[in-house]
């Protein structure tokens, strides 16, 4: 899964001729799950319609501040716009607007959200060769980036005027990648690798019955595409579970028991550099598995269990270089019993959540967590969804891997 998918992508058109690539810049956005909106400048309508784009991004492509035609139009919000966006990318930058960008000159919409974005800026320049190397140019090129936005460099090759050398705007699958590449290398988890354990564990009494518990893999999956989004490699390591996670910096691997997920922790751990055991993997296990199905009888069942290994103090007692977090899933003095799984684990940081606190738990959509880290300091959040508590959780472990 690219790092593209579900952001805000604003890409900004100028009246280049190269415009009429960005029919395919828009569809490799959409197909790598970005959504995009369409800026551009009047004159840039020459080059390309704007039917044509607002077709391929499914949203309307805006170019005015308001429409002349339609007096009732409300007008096109600069302010929101460049608000809107995660990433904003002018593709192709003609001379004139990097000039303007420049010096702040702003007389049309795509500038006035440029200055107004709060998101990267990423720029490609496209123009002849002489324009391209003209001093004017070069400065404005040194200037802009002197700000803070990203230079997709051009490339040499066949020109508009018939010229062949520098000046010519990157491919757009070049474009694409360079963004991919750039968010890639500056994310804080980049070259890390996390071991991240969630779901149930099924615990075999006889060959079609298990004990087991009520546990979803939400917040585990959650916490997984969390820190993928951050840059880390990630080792799924779940037990029987409905969610699906699509992330090409994940790999899932699937255990049934907690022996299963025992050796399966112990295999990537000695590797990775944070490790989060957030399944609940149950603590007893029947101590003899029946090899045919326990037959209905009126009498009573009795079935002797014993303790599965516990997975996080293991991990615990071997750990050096790595970051280990636990979680504690508690029903009373639930601070207490934390901060003493925490030491008593060895452990770097425990996540707690309470079955008490209405909408947190098992199978629901949403949790309510305090994070406690080995030196006691606490740190609670409102009841979210899962998807934003993965996304505290990362935040809190990255302060603490980083500082």
């Amino acid at each position: 899964m690219s790092v593209l998918k579900d952001k805000k992508v604003l890409l900004g058109i100028t009246a280049g001729i190269a415009a009429y690539k960005t029919a395919s810049l828009v569809r490799l956005f959409i197909k790598l799950g970005a959504e995009v909106k369409v800026i551009m400048t009047p004159a840039s309508k020459d080059f390309i319609t704007p039917l044509t784009l607002s077709t391929l991004s499914k949203n309307p492509v805006h170019s005015t501040f308001y429409s002349k035609e339609d007096e009732n139009e409300l007008w096109n919000n600069h302010v929101d716009l460049g608000l809107w966006a995660d990433y904003m990318l002018i593709a192709p930058a003609t001379a004139n607007t990097l000039s303007k960008m420049t010096n702040g000159t702003c007389d049309n919409l795509l500038l006035a959200t440029y200055l107004s974005a709060k998101c990267p800026v990423y720029f490609a320049p496209a123009m002849d060769l002489d324009m391209y190397i003209h001093p004017s140019t070069k400065q404005s090129l040194d200037k802009l980036q002197s700000f803070g936005n990203i230079l997709i460099p051009a490339t040499s090759g066949e020109l508009a005027s018939g010229l062949v050398g520098e000046g010519r705007m990157a491919e757009p699958q070049d474009i694409v990648s360079f963004i991919e590449n750039d968010i890639l290398s500056n994310l804080p988890l980049k070259g890390k690798k996390v071991l991240l354990t969630a779901g149930p564990t099924y615990e075999a009494i006889d060959p079609v019955r298990f004990i087991g518990n009520h546990s979803s893999g939400k917040m585990g999956f959650a916490i997984a595409k969390a820190a993928a989004n951050l840059g880390a490699e990630v080792f799924l390591i779940s037990g029987p579970s409905h969610q699906k996670i699509s992330h090409s910096l994940v790999k899932r691997i699937d255990v049934v028991s907690a022996e299963d997920m025992y050796n399966a922790a112990h295999s990537y751990f000695a590797d990775v550099d944070i490790a989060i055991l957030s399944a609940a993997v149950a603590d007893y296990k029947p101590k003899n598995i029946a090899t045919q199905k326990i037959k209905k009888k009126d009498a009573t069942l009795d079935i002797e269990l014993t303790p599965t290994k516990d997975i996080l103090a293991s991990l615990g007692a071997i750990k050096k270089q790595q970051f280990l977090v636990g979680f504690a899933l508690e029903t009373n003095n639930e601070l207490e019993n934390a901060k003493g799984k925490l030491k008593r684990k060895n452990l770097d940081a425990i996540v707690l959540n309470s079955l008490q606190d209405k909408g947190a738990g098992f199978a629901t959509d949403t949790n309510k967590v305090t994070v406690i880290d080995k030196d006691l300091n606490e740190k609670s959040f409102q009841l979210k969804s899962k998807v934003e508590v993965a996304k505290d959780i990362m935040n809190e472990i990255v302060v603490r891997i980083l500082k």
